[in-house]
């Protein structure tokens, strides 16, 4: 077979979906930000672009082309954990893993935000304040919704939905009973303490690297419950205001071995805290001017520590331009 044409190798990919590309919004703007930061040294490539496989004992990545594709040293992941299918966008991040890049997040992380249970697992391990919730497996859901101990009012959402979408309140067990039977069967869905003193708003906090980088207190439309910015609500800068939660939210990305994260916290009627969930792909509004250079420090980091392990001989990997720094 004959030998195909290689790519340059980069440092740095934006890794994103092919529909809708964009980059619209946050990654957009992350897009410019990372090639003003690093220039040739970045590319965005969409999952669509990329064909992976095994030839001669080797992993491989290659163009639809027939390019040969280097695993970059990091990849910044910008899809949205929720939309993930094991049998494409999972498996080509395992192979980006297994060629040896450094996943932003980590794949096993990622994983972990695509299902809300498997939050909830690991946030209650990790002894953080979580909603009171229930779920299931293969029961009929006609079923579930008629065992005893299922308390309402509840939050009714999906356990993969992302944005705020399929999620809504059910007010009591006989409405929660007449919609069962509409509810899609091929997800299981939570049911999850109705925290009142919250409804239609919560606390974002965009965590980097260990630390609360941003915070924004987020309202809903209309009195409805979801306060995501893509329903409709509104949000108020507010970094600093809530300390103890700002420093929650770091506990929670750190038990979910998240590196970037967006952390919902709700509002308890006395002033104290509940993770409601956590975002393995956060976006941020423009006012969030720390929350993009202080993602180009966590990249600079992980090139670092390339850097040393190829030893002092290797090429510095650091930026080429420090314009976004100051």
């Amino acid at each position: 077979m004959a030998q195909s044409p290689t790519l340059p190798p980069l440092d740095i990919w934006l890794l994103v979906r092919a529909h809708p590309y964009g980059p619209i919004g946050t990654t957009a703007t992350l897009a410019d930000a990372l090639t003003a930061t690093y220039g040739s040294r970045f590319a965005v490539w969409h999952t669509s672009e990329l064909l992976l496989g095994v030839q001669d004992g080797r992993l491989f990545l290659r163009t639809l082309g027939g390019q040969e594709v280097p695993a970059p040293k990091v990849v910044c992941v910008r899809q949205t954990p929720g939309s993930m299918h094991h049998d494409r966008e999972v498996t080509l991040l395992r192979h980006l893993e297994r060629m040896g890049a450094t996943l932003i997040n980590p794949l096993e992380a990622h994983l972990t935000c695509r299902n809300k249970v498997w939050q909830l697992q690991e946030l209650a391990l990790a002894g953080l304040p979580v909603p009171n919730s229930l779920s299931y497996t293969t029961s009929p859901l006609d079923g579930v919704v008629q065992t005893p101990g299922l308390d309402t009012p509840c939050v009714v959402k999906s356990a993969n939905g992302h944005g705020g979408k399929r999620v809504f309140l059910a007010p009591d067990l006989t409405m929660l009973r007449d919609v069962a039977g509409s509810l899609a069967d091929e997800v299981p869905v939570v049911f999850q303490q109705y925290v009142a003193p919250s409804h239609g708003r919560d606390l974002r906090v965009v965590v980097v690297d260990g630390e609360a980088v941003a915070a924004e207190l987020r309202t809903a439309r209309d009195g409805a419950l979801a306060s995501n910015l893509a329903r409709g609500g509104s949000a108020t800068l507010c970094r600093g205001r809530y300390p103890e939660a700002e420093a929650l939210a770091v506990r929670a990305a750190q038990s979910l071995g998240l590196t970037i994260a967006g952390v919902d916290l709700l509002f308890s009627a006395t002033g104290e805290h509940t993770v409601c969930e956590v975002n393995a792909v956060p976006g941020w509004r423009p006012g969030m001017t720390t929350v993009i250079p202080a993602v180009i420090d966590c990249i600079d980091r992980r090139l670092d520590a390339y850097r040393l392990a190829e030893g002092p001989n290797s090429p510095a990997l650091r930026r080429s331009s420090p314009t976004l720094r100051t």
